[in-house]
């Protein structure tokens, strides 16, 4: 999410709107207080701040309110476990709490989410998730992340990206199974400083091939490899660099075949085409709504995420 040029901490090279435009449908950012104000930073605040998050919430309303057909999850991870009710603020000023969906019941089971379709015609095209210190019960549109969604190994050192439950941690298998989940495919390395903290940043040597469709540590493998392990595909891709990979565009085409279709336009950070980006059913099956005697679409919530790797635990 973080496209500052020249800063170690930095994980994207292209604004959020670029990153929206190229197919991107899932953001994370990690929070902090900084002289009272909400701030989205990586690792820390005087490592990289990219500022206020109304100011980074108001781009992204601005870029919904332009694309009607288009749905945005947002992940916030609480850096400072700070009270919720300090994401009212920025959210009511940037207009996305109008956009946000409240669901009708709290947790949300696998099979409780609505379609995408269904999403876009009630209007709430913004889906927000945090990680800790979600209070449904005070703000019903900052949905609990890890009772309805759970994560692998987050800010992975290891290029195998086991495909192993992480947070929230203690999880029972059937449980697992009932919850959307995300595959954790930001590969890290470390700078050891004597007496603190190790520093995790971008691994941007190996960016190429984690990106990649094919081949060992890529994406393409690791979200094969989920969709064995459990039997169906992540919810979500979580990456660094989305625009570098073998071939280009390497991250859609691997989330476009997990949903059955076909990614079919160039990539990264050109103008969107006039025709569909993604055609073709791979399964060829249809799944007709009983009730309407229409075809009924999965979840809305698949997609790739542009990722701001939060370093705690």
């Amino acid at each position: 999410m973080f496209s500052e040029p020249e800063n170690l901490a930095s994980n994207q090279e292209l604004d959020v709107k670029t990153q929206l435009d190229d197919g991107i449908r899932m953001l994370q950012g990690q929070t902090h207080m900084v002289d009272g104000t909400l701030h989205f930073c990586h690792t820390s605040c005087d490592l990289l701040d990219a500022g206020p998050v109304v100011d980074y919430f108001t781009k992204v309303v601005e870029w919904i309110n332009v694309h009607p057909d288009d749905v945005v999850t947002i992940l916030l991870s609480n850096g400072d476990r700070a009270d919720v009710k300090s994401f009212i603020d920025p959210m009511e000023k940037s207009g996305l709490k109008k956009l946000a969906y409240v669901p009708p019941k709290t947790p949300m089971a696998l099979a409780d989410w609505p379609t995408l379709s269904s999403l876009i015609k009630s209007g709430k095209r913004a889906v927000v998730f945090m990680d800790y210190k979600a209070d449904q019960a005070a703000v019903p549109y900052v949905l609990d992340e890890f009772s309805q969604l759970w994560e692998t190994p987050f800010s992975p050192t290891d290029p195998d990206f086991p495909c192993t439950v992480h947070r929230p941690s203690n999880l029972k298998e059937a449980q697992a199974r009932d919850r959307l989940y995300m595959a954790n495919h930001n590969l890290n390395s470390k700078i050891n400083i004597p007496g603190t903290d190790d520093i995790l940043y971008p691994n941007l040597d190996d960016i190429a091939k984690t990106n990649s469709e094919t081949g060992a540590s890529s994406l393409g493998v690791a979200a094969d490899a989920c969709t064995k392990s459990h039997s169906r595909p992540p919810n979500f891709l979580l990456v660094d660099y989305y625009n570098r990979g073998v071939p280009s565009g390497a991250v859609f085409k691997v989330a476009a075949r997990l949903n059955k279709v076909i990614y079919k336009r160039p990539c990264c950070g050109k103008p969107r085409p006039a025709e569909p980006e993604f055609s073709g059913l791979g399964s060829g099956q249809e799944n007709k709504d009983e009730k309407k005697g229409e075809e009924k679409e999965p979840s809305g919530l698949m997609g790739v995420i542009s990722d701001i790797a939060s370093i705690f635990s």
